[in-house]
């Protein structure tokens, strides 16, 4: 979205003419859910997707015959036998998509207020007006509000009408809602980015941070070796901090937006890495190991004082059970976890619906993985 954004706000400031196209609402099996979106420039050219396919080239026909015609127009498109014989899709999905045509500097200000509260990470809602008359707003079809991550008014294009009304329809972010139309209205929001502190830079580490970056965590690393933990192999990390981790992890901002993964070298690093982290407000701690090793730990973190209900919160083992067995499938597996907590929330995960793994012999190059490469 922020290269679709920045791709937009270039083009209008620049005097040319997009289409902005996003997918408002969707019923059964599509292949984009509502919020995504992409640009159509007067050549035909495009910017992000929403799917690919049949639909998206209805789209940017659809987009490309609204050149200069001011407002929006909303498709429904209903993935029939017609697309399941031609893209493959499955029968029955509904997506509803809104096209607009955006020339001038006046929307700008909407655009880079929304790619502001992207950057920023604490979320946002944006409210797009789907059913004028539904709504009881006297606004255009189309009509886009931004409220912040704790439901204030942010912008609105192109009428800054009725936002108060909206503004008292919106879920908290907290609580993690889901993509709803509404009265008329199509609800989009977007929590909190989720902050990722691997704890460790071996190869586990490294292969978890490249799949997490993709996922749209942000990913921090933190280990003491400067040889490890370094811009080269973690090229989409948004921090390296090197030092020993018992200086740098009690210094870290953690909030409740904040996951730690522990992967480092060896059980005293583990140990001392979850001694830190296991009663902050992370929202998510997890340990890579053995149930052996696991056991070892919290029995030496209970020497040190840390309570049971302190350990209860570290996920340990981590991962989702699909029998991994090298490094790639490890990451994958953790990774998986991660959305899985993020998008289902840890209570889903605790109740057994994702189901972690243990750590199993992992062949790297054809050679085992020691404890000081992981």
């Amino acid at each position: 979205m922020r290269r679709i954004l920045r791709y937009l706000i270039e083009t209008l400031g620049s005097g040319g003419e997009a289409i902005h196209c996003q997918v408002v609402a969707t019923r059964g099996s599509t292949p984009q859910k509502a919020g995504a979106a992409m640009i159509v420039d007067p050549m035909g050219g495009q910017v992000g997707t929403l799917g690919g396919g049949c639909v998206e080239n209805e789209v940017k026909l659809a987009a490309i015959r609204r050149l200069g015609e001011p407002g929006a127009e909303l498709h429904v498109h209903i993935l029939d036998h017609d697309y399941a014989w031609a893209d493959g899709l499955i029968c029955g999905g509904r997506m509803e998509i809104l096209t607009e045509s955006l020339v001038g500097r006046e929307p700008i200000a909407y655009f880079q207020t929304q790619l502001e509260l992207i950057e920023a990470g604490e979320g946002y809602t944006e409210a797009v007006v789907l059913d004028p008359v539904k709504a009881e707003l006297e606004v255009p079809l189309g009509t886009r509000f931004l409220f912040d991550s704790k439901g204030a008014f942010a912008a609105a294009w192109p009428k800054p009408s009725g936002f108060d009304a909206i503004a008292r329809r919106i879920e908290p972010l907290e609580n993690r809602p889901r993509v709803a139309v509404r009265d008329g209205i199509a609800f989009l929001p977007e929590p909190p980015r989720v902050r990722l502190i691997v704890v460790g830079a071996g190869h586990v580490g490294q292969a978890v941070a490249g799949l997490a970056a993709q996922a749209d965590f942000d990913v921090w690393i933190v280990d003491d070796r400067s040889q490890y933990a370094n811009a080269e192999r973690f090229p989409d990390a948004k921090k390296i901090i090197v030092g020993p981790f018992e200086d740098v992890l009690p210094k870290l901002d953690i909030n409740p937006h904040t996951y730690v993964l522990v992967v480092t070298r060896g059980h005293g690093h583990d140990q001392e890495a979850i001694f830190h982290t296991a009663g902050t407000r992370a929202a998510y701690v997890g340990l890579i190991g053995s149930k052996r090793k696991i056991r070892l730990i919290f029995d030496g973190l209970r020497e040190l004082g840390l309570s049971d209900e302190t350990l209860a919160r570290v996920t340990a083992p981590v991962g989702l059970d699909i029998g991994s067995q090298s490094v790639a499938e490890i990451a994958v597996s953790i990774t998986a976890q991660l959305i899985a907590v993020r998008n289902l929330g840890k209570s889903r995960l605790d109740s057994g619906e994702a189901r972690s793994t243990e750590e199993p012999p992992i062949q790297v190059d054809d050679r085992r993985v020691t404890a000081a490469s992981r």
